[in-house]
């Protein structure tokens, strides 16, 4: 009797076929998985009547287990419905709802060990994890994982190269700081060996694509796509062999149970790859007690201006009296402030900036010896003794987050090393910024006081070199549609007047005006000095006085990665709406906003004169055209 209950529940549990489909909820994406002949662990992809992915391939090797092929598809369970509600303090929507359908597949392979890949595929995302459980004393480590996307040789791709490791400026590469390469034929070898990173953009026909991951954890390693893609199927790779923290580890460890990071495919047309939130969506859940501390805002920032040199005590308390006439919460002080500044004078400036109503943020070196960068403080966050005595002490200066720098890579050590870090900052209260460093991967939602990452060529680079200054305006127009798609990125932009270096901008003064509502950070760093702003007209200032510190809803309006941008993002009862062009001509741009419900509204664009603004009132019921000139922008505000 006991048996036959037994098979009746597995029978009811398990649906077993040679195939497994899981749907979204509008019906509209459809994930297949099976097994081939070889007992390998294929799925597709389909959006409506559009191939995403062809067969591609899933599992995982270790040490000791073996699920690339020999493997038979046991069957799934039933469909359940995934109702996640949440709240983002600095995202491109608060209030977030996420629905899935969910099934779990079971396999089992030769030697009788079972494998569940977890599927969960909402409106605009397929989302799938792998889970093994083993007994309790097995421990191991994830040796490789098979995942791959495999696309039509119809698509085409754009993509970052991944920096190899242990190259660049002191050795501090990977940083995820290179130029996307556009519209390439899939299966272009990457130009490095490295590979490509995350989020990788792909459109085959009229669907969009981007792949990332979310829940990256303390024993795991980040991934990327390997260099090569025959036929258009582009493989998970893991990090080198070097991104460690030094004689700690590389792979993904696990005792007992294993469950890997969501691989995340958002799919659908620029409205969805835009508007999309997958890439929190499956992130996990905030671990935070209590989020008072935590308050996005706007920073001045010295050294984008004028370097090493400056970091000195006159220059910063110049720089928080900049931030206090701006209405900016934060000033960031730079590297090497505890031998050019030193302890007890920035507690002076961090006491000063309290009369101000502005907050301190301060510079770290990450560095053990995974490279070479001499800037201090440097050292100091390696062990949690250590950890625990800076951020006491700095805490108790007043300070109120801290911007941390060169990190190593993105093996399964470093990981461990961000999220010590991150879980650390939280005892003390303390606003996270991670520079020279990995891709966050949803982490802003797990820990919302990460109020940003790098992990792009910003706008620093531009005031290094003239060849980034020409390709400004094309790599910005890449950015919403890719590394700034999910998580906050600091690129620190918007420098209105000019470069204090011997770069000249290519791009408009409203195109920079543009990218401080563009662009999505929990702290935006911008790029103006205070001699800069003087040269801005006071209607500029007041925009940027006002402009919000985070956003409740956000709008597609038109675009195409690495061309032109125009996106609409709301805070209270405001919809401001920027645009950029990165074109060589002047591009008409035709605005439907009857959809945003407001009746009036004030253009911002670029004057016929060098450096000068043109502000005027709309009627946001009537369509607007709006004509940009290469590396030009324009910003609407509809009340």
């Amino acid at each position: 009797m006991r048996i036959v209950i037994a098979l009746l529940f597995i029978v009811a549990f398990y649906s077993v076929t040679a195939q497994v489909g899981i749907t979204s909820p509008d019906k509209k994406i459809t994930v297949q998985v099976s097994v081939n002949s070889e007992g390998a662990i294929k799925y597709s992809v389909r959006f409506m009547d559009t191939e995403v992915l062809r067969s591609s391939s899933l599992g995982f090797t270790t040490s000791s287990i073996d699920f690339s092929k020999g493997n038979n598809l046991l069957g799934a369970t039933s469909v359940q419905q995934v109702n996640d509600a949440y709240t983002m303090l600095y995202a491109k929507k608060k209030q977030i709802n996420y629905k899935a359908n969910k099934r779990t597949v079971q396999f089992r392979n030769k030697n009788g060990q079972s494998l569940d890949i977890i599927f969960q595929v909402s409106n605009d995302a397929v989302a799938f994890r792998y889970q093994y459980k083993a007994n309790n004393n097995f421990i191991d480590n994830i040796t490789a994982e098979l995942t791959s996307f495999h696309f039509p040789l119809s698509a085409k791709a754009w993509l970052q190269p991944m920096q190899v490791s242990k190259t660049g400026w002191e050795q501090t590469n990977p940083a995820y700081e290179e130029h996307y390469v556009q519209d390439l034929p899939v299966g272009t070898v990457s130009p490095s060996a490295a590979g490509w990173v995350y989020p990788a953009l792909f459109r085959n026909e009229n669907t969009w694509v981007l792949i990332t991951e979310a829940a990256v954890e303390a024993n795991d390693c980040a991934t990327h796509l390997k260099a090569e893609s025959p036929d258009g199927e582009y493989s998970i790779a893991y990090s080198d062999p070097r991104e460690i923290i030094t004689g700690k580890g590389l792979l993904p460890t696990f005792q007992s149970t294993y469950v890997s990071p969501w691989r995340i495919i958002t799919i659908g047309n620029l409205s969805a790859i835009i508007e999309s939130t997958a890439g929190t969506d499956l992130a996990k859940p905030a671990t935070v007690k209590s989020t008072s501390f935590i308050i996005p805002g706007k920073a001045s920032w010295s050294w984008i201006n004028s370097k090493d040199d400056f970091i000195v005590y006159d220059e910063q308390k110049k720089y928080i009296d900049y931030a206090a006439a701006m209405n900016w919460q934060y000033c960031l002080i730079d590297a090497d402030w505890d031998r050019k500044i030193g302890y007890d004078k920035v507690k002076e400036l961090a006491d000063y900036a309290t009369t101000k109503n502005v907050g301190l943020l301060l510079w770290y070196n990450s560095a053990g010896d995974w490279n070479t960068v001499k800037y201090t403080p440097k050292n100091l966050l390696l062990t949690a003794e250590s950890r625990a005595k800076e951020f006491q002490r700095i805490q108790q200066m007043g300070i109120k987050g801290v911007k941390i720098d060169f990190f190593a890579g993105d093996g399964q050590s470093v990981m461990e090393y961000y999220l010590d870090i991150l879980k650390d900052a939280e005892k003390y209260q303390l606003l996270v910024n991670f520079h020279v460093a990995t891709l966050p991967r949803g982490w802003a939602r797990t820990y919302p006081h990460l109020m940003t990452t790098e992990a792009v060529r910003g706008f620093e680079m531009i005031t290094f070199e003239q060849k980034d200054a020409d390709l400004q305006a094309t790599h910005c127009t890449m950015l919403p549609f890719t590394r700034n798609a999910f998580d906050p990125m600091d690129f620190t932009p918007m420098n209105l007047y000019k470069i204090q270096t011997k770069v000249q901008r290519k791009t408009t003064a409203v195109f920079e005006l543009a990218t401080s509502v563009l662009f999505l950070s929990g702290i935006q760093h911008f790029a103006e000095s205070p001699e800069g702003m003087q040269h801005v007209p006071a209607n500029i200032q007041q925009f940027l006085k006002d402009l919000p510190t985070s956003w409740d809803d956000v709008k597609f309006i038109d675009g195409f990665p690495g061309k032109y941008a125009v996106i609409a993002r709301k805070h209270q009862n405001k919809w401001y709406i920027a645009g950029i062009n990165a074109e060589q001509a002047s591009k008409e741009i035709e605005l439907n906003l009857s959809i945003l419900n407001k009746k009036k509204g004030t253009l911002i664009t670029d004057g016929d004169a060098p450096f000068s603004f043109v502000e005027k009132q709309v009627d946001s019921r009537r369509k607007q055209t709006i004509s940009l000139k290469p590396a030009s922008g324009f910003v609407l505000i509809l009340e």
